[in-house]
C-alpha cells in the first residue's frame, strides 16, 4: 500500500502523506516516493505542489521505528534522502505550498519550512528537535526564514511554537482552518498561473540563496559523528528508565514529544 497519495486537478499536483497511524512520519519509502513524484513534476507542466498530511497532524518527521535494526550508514542515507528532498521542494521551479496541521516534528516541520507558501490551522504546533542527538538539519535555512537570534533561540532548546507564533516569526505566511483550504489552494494555483513558467524557475533562483553543498555537507557530518544510534536512543529514551546498554540497543519505554 502506497504512504503517499497523489491527486491531480488541471497544473495541480496534491500530494498527502498517508501514514496517519505513525503520524506521518518519514520513512524510507515515503521520502523516495516523494522525491519520485517531485521529480515527475519537473517534466509534466505542473505549477503548482500541494502538501497535506492525512489524520491528526501533517507530519511527525523522521521515522525511528526500528532504527536499532538499521546501521549508522543505513541512517545516514536516509538523513541525507530527506535533506535532499526539502533541497528538492525549496529550489522547486513551480508553486509549492503546505498545509499543516496538529502536532508536527523534526524535519516534517522542516518540509513545512521549504515550502514556499506555509498555511497553518491555529491549533497546529511546531518542534524541531534534531539538535538534542547531533544532527543539523534544514538550520540554515530556518534562520534565513526566521532570523538568526529567533532560530538560536527556538532550536538550541527544542521550543514548541505554535501557529500565531509561526506568523510572527514567519515560519508561516498564513493561518486559516482546514474548511479554508480549498479557497487558498484555488488563490495560490492562480497566482502560480500567472507566471510563465521560466519566469517562476528564474524567480526561486534570484531569492533562494542555493547553500546546497553547505547544507549537504553539515548534515553529513553532524549524522557521521560516531555513536548516531546512542545518541539517538538516548533522546528517545529516558535517561533514568534504562542502563546505558539498553539505551544502545534502543530498549525501553519511549520518551513522548
Amino acid at each position: 500500500m502506497s504512504e503517499l497519495r497523489q491527486e491531480r486537478s488541471g497544473a495541480t499536483l496534491t500530494l498527502t502523506l498517508d501514514r496517519p497511524a505513525k503520524m506521518n512520519a518519514l520513512s524510507g519509502a515515503l521520502v523516495d516516493a516523494l522525491l519520485a513524484a517531485l521529480d515527475a513534476a519537473h517534466r509534466d507542466g505542473t505549477r503548482l505542489v500541494v502538501f497535506r498530511g492525512e489524520g491528526k497532524n501533517f507530519s511527525a518527521g523522521f521515522d525511528f521505528g526500528g532504527y536499532q535494526d538499521q546501521s549508522e550508514g543505513d541512517l545516514l542515507l536516509r538523513f541525507t534522502r530527506i535533506e535532499q528532498l526539502l533541497q528538492a521542494i525549496y529550489h522547486a521551479p513551480f508553486e509549492t505550498l503546505a498545509l499543516a496541521h496538529g502536532k508536527n516534528f523534526g524535519a516534517g516541520v522542516d518540509l513545512i519550512g521549504v515550502c514556499s507558501r506555509r498555511v497553518a490551522t491555529t491549533e497546529a504546533s511546531f518542534r524541531m528537535p534534531g539538535l538534542r542527538f547531533g544532527l543539523v538539519l534544514g538550520t540554515r535555512r530556518f534562520a534565513l526564514q526566521v532570523g538568526a537570534d529567533t532560530a538560536r533561540d527556538i532550536l538550541a532548546e527544542s521550543k514548541t511554537f505554535g501557529s500565531e507564533e509561526g506568523l510572527r516569526i514567519g515560519f508561516l505566511t498564513q493561518v486559516a482552518g482546514i474548511p479554508e483550504w480549498p479557497d487558498v489552494i484555488a488563490r495560490t494555483a492562480e497566482a502560480a498561473a500567472a507566471l510563465p513558467p521560466d519566469a517562476h524557475a528564474r524567480l526561486v533562483a534570484a531569492t533562494r540563496s542555493d547553500t546546497r553543498d553547505a547544507d549537504l555537507s553539515e548534515l553529513v557530518r553532524s549524522a557521521a559523528a560516531p555513536g548516531l544510534k546512542m545518541r539517538i536512543a538516548e533522546y528517545l529514551v529516558p535517561a533514568a528508565a534504562v542502563t546505558p546498554a539498553a539505551a544502545a540497543m534502543g530498549r525501553g519505554p519511549i520518551a513522548k514529544e
